[in-house]
C-alpha cells in the first residue's frame, strides 16, 4: 500500500500554478531495425556490431541518407544538405506535433501565445520558432524563443523558461516544442567514435502545454483531465569538470559537424543524480519515496542503469524510459516528452501524486523538475 501524498500546503507553489495541459509527439514515417540499418550500410566490423545490437535499442525512426542512382549504397551527405533536412524535416515533425498537443489539448492555433522551440541536431536563423509560426499560421505577434544547441538536457532548460513565461501571463497558453532530426547530425566514417552516436539516436519532436490560473477562453480546456499537473520546482546542476564528455566538434577530415560522446558519461552522470534530485526535494518535506513517478531521459541503457542505481530506482519506475529507448532511440531533448506521453496513457496516475522529470547532456548538465499531478 502506498504512502499517502503531503497536503498541498507542505509545498511552495509557482504563481498561479502553471500546469502541463497537454503533450503531442510527431516522428518521421520511416523506421529501422538496429540490424537494417547495419545491413544498408555494408557493417561488418564486429566491434560496431556490437555496439548496435547490444544498445536496447530495437527501432528508431530515421531519415537515411538516399540512395545512389548508380546502386553504390547510399549518399553521403554534405554538411549543406544534412542542414536542409534538419530544416525540412524540423518544421514537418514539429508542426505535426505541436498541432497534436493542441488537439490533446483542447485549444486551436489562434490560443498560442507564446512559442519556445528547442534544437540541437542544426543550427538556423531565423530558427524553428519563426518558421513554425509561419508554417501553421499562429498569431505573427506570438512571443517567442529558441533555445539551441544545448543538447538532450534542453528540454527541462526550456520547459523553465515556459513555466516562467506562463506564470507570468495567467490564462495565456505556451507551448514548447523540442525538434530533433538527430538522423542530420551523422556523420558515417566508420570509427568507433561516430558509431557510437550513430547506433543510439533517432529522430522525433515533442511537445507540451503550458497554461497558469484558470485555462484560457470559454470552452477549451474545460474536460476534467485537462487540469494537468502542476510544475513545482526546477533543479539544476553542471558538472564543469565534464564539460567535454558531450560535443560538438568540426570534423576537418568530413568537413561536418561531428557528435561525441565519451564512454563514461553514464558513470559521471550517475554519480551526480543523487545531489540534485536533493536539491530538487529540499525544502519541501518528501522523500524520494513519495515520488510515485519518474520520467527519466533515455540517455542509452548505461546512463539509465547509472541513473537507476544511483537513486535506488525499479525498473518499473524507468519502465517508460527504456521503453522508449527501444523503440525510438534517443531522442535528444524531447525524449522525456514522449516518456511522459506514455505514462499519461498509461492511465495509472492519480491526482496528488508527485512526479519527477530528469534530463541529461552536455555541460555535462542534469536538470530536473518536480511535479505534482
Amino acid at each position: 500500500m502506498r504512502e499517502s501524498v503531503l497536503p498541498v500546503d507542505d509545498l511552495p507553489l509557482l504563481p498561479n500554478s502553471p500546469r502541463l495541459i497537454g503533450v503531442g509527439t510527431a516522428v518521421p514515417s520511416d523506421s529501422y531495425s538496429q540490424r537494417e540499418i547495419l545491413d544498408i550500410f555494408a557493417i561488418d566490423d564486429p566491434r560496431v556490431r556490437s555496439v548496435f545490437l547490444n544498445s536496447a535499442i530495437e527501432r528508431r525512426f530515421l531519415r537515411l541518407p538516399p540512395e545512389r542512382e548508380d546502386g553504390g549504397g547510399r549518399h553521403m551527405e554534405s554538411q549543406g544538405e544534412l542542414l536542409r533536412k534538419h530544416r525540412e524535416s524540423g518544421v514537418d515533425m514539429g508542426a505535426r506535433a505541436l498541432q497534436e498537443c493542441l488537439k490533446n489539448t483542447g485549444a486551436t492555433l489562434d490560443d498560442v501565445r507564446h512559442l519556445c522551440c528547442v534544437t540541437s541536431t542544426g543550427f538556423l536563423t531565423p530558427g524553428f520558432s519563426a518558421m513554425l509560426i509561419k508554417e501553421l499560421g499562429l498569431n505573427p505577434s506570438t512571443s517567442r524563443l529558441d533555445v539551441v544547441g544545448m543538447g538532450c538536457n534542453a528540454g527541462l532548460n526550456g520547459l523553465n523558461s515556459v513555466v516562467g513565461w506562463a506564470a507570468a501571463h495567467p490564462g495565456e497558453l505556451a507551448l514548447m516544442v523540442c525538434v530533433e532530426a538527430c538522423s542530420a547530425a551523422y556523420v558515417f566514417d566508420g570509427t568507433m567514435r561516430t558509431s557510437v552516436v550513430n547506433s543510439l539516436f533517432g529522430d522525433g519532436s515533442a511537445a507540451v502545454a503550458v497554461v497558469a490560473g484558470e485555462p484560457w477562453g470559454e470552452d477549451a480546456g474545460k474536460a476534467e483531465g485537462s487540469r494537468g499537473p502542476e510544475v513545482l520546482k526546477f533543479a539544476s546542476c553542471i558538472i564543469p569538470e565534464a564539460i567535454g564528455a558531450m560535443r560538438y566538434d568540426w570534423d576537418d577530415d568530413q568537413n561536418k559537424f561531428s557528435f561525441f560522446l565519451d564512454r563514461d558519461v553514464p558513470y559521471v552522470v550517475g554519480a551526480h543524480a543523487e545531489e540534485v534530485v536533493g536539491r530538487l526535494l529540499a525544502g519541501t518535506s518528501l522523500r524520494r519515496s513519495d515520488i510515485e513517478h519518474w520520467v527519466v531521459h533515455s540517455g542509452g541503457k548505461k546512463v539509465i542503469d547509472s541513473v537507476m542505481v544511483n537513486l535506488g530506482l525499479t525498473r518499473h519506475d524507468v519502465r517508460h524510459t527504456t521503453g522508449v529507448l527501444r523503440d525510438y532511440g534517443n531522442l535528444s531533448s524531447g525524449s522525456f516528452l514522449f516518456s511522459y506521453e506514455r505514462l499519461l496513457d498509461s492511465g495509472v496516475v492519480r491526482r496528488g501524486d508527485y512526479g519527477v522529470f530528469m534530463t541529461m547532456g552536455p555541460g555535462s548538465t542534469i536538470e530536473t523538475a518536480l511535479l505534482r499531478y
